[in-house]
């Protein structure tokens, strides 16, 4: 996406990238839209400072809601949910969320090491994902661990989820898959 450069219409919160810190975008400041996936916008500020707005907060930079910002939604009569549909939507909405600093879903970058779903005593599903991220350190790892947990807890048929950051194995570029360096151009 070529880099647009927006004014903002109110004050909003934002997380900086890569320290996971909140950070305050105030009213008329200016910046430049570099990212808009997962449901969330990427900003650059005029120091080039990277900030990481929640599609909630769209109108803020004079956009709309994201349309990924809406969670996938099974195609079921409130019965019981198939366990494969449940697992297809479970993937879909790992597929929703994205590295902030780089235009691929976290799938796709090879960051999923495990996703299991299991039974619990309520009826509904828990979902444990064990990930890890490009880098150790990065100040977004309870960013995403908090959005993804957030997202897989709004499939229908689940009532609980768990993502376990690590850095063992650590990630490398091998991890990814031939679409994802084909769209980074590493193909």
């Amino acid at each position: 996406m070529p880099e647009e450069l927006l004014t903002l219409t109110r004050e909003t919160e934002g997380v900086m990238i890569p320290a996971g810190t909140k950070a305050t975008l105030f009213k008329d400041e200016k910046v430049y839209l570099t990212q808009t996936l997962g449901g969330s916008f990427t900003v650059q500020r005029d120091n080039g400072q990277l900030v990481r707005v929640e599609g909630k907060n769209a109108d803020a930079l004079g956009k709309p809601v994201p349309p990924e910002a809406k969670v996938f939604k099974l195609n079921y009569d409130e019965g019981p949910i198939d366990e494969k549909e449940l697992e297809k939507g479970v993937w879909a909405t790992l597929r929703t969320c994205y590295d902030p600093e780089i235009p691929v879903n976290i799938v796709e970058l090879g960051l999923i090491y495990n996703c299991a779903i299991k039974p619990t005593e309520s009826g509904k599903k828990r979902v444990e994902v064990v990930m890890t991220l490009t880098a150790p350190g990065c100040g977004m790892s309870g960013v995403l661990k908090t959005e993804i947990e957030e997202k897989l807890s709004q499939v229908p048929g689940v009532g609980e989820s768990f993502v376990d950051v690590t850095f063992d194995p650590p990630w490398t570029q091998n991890l990814m898959t031939e679409a994802a360096k084909l769209q980074l151009g590493m193909m």
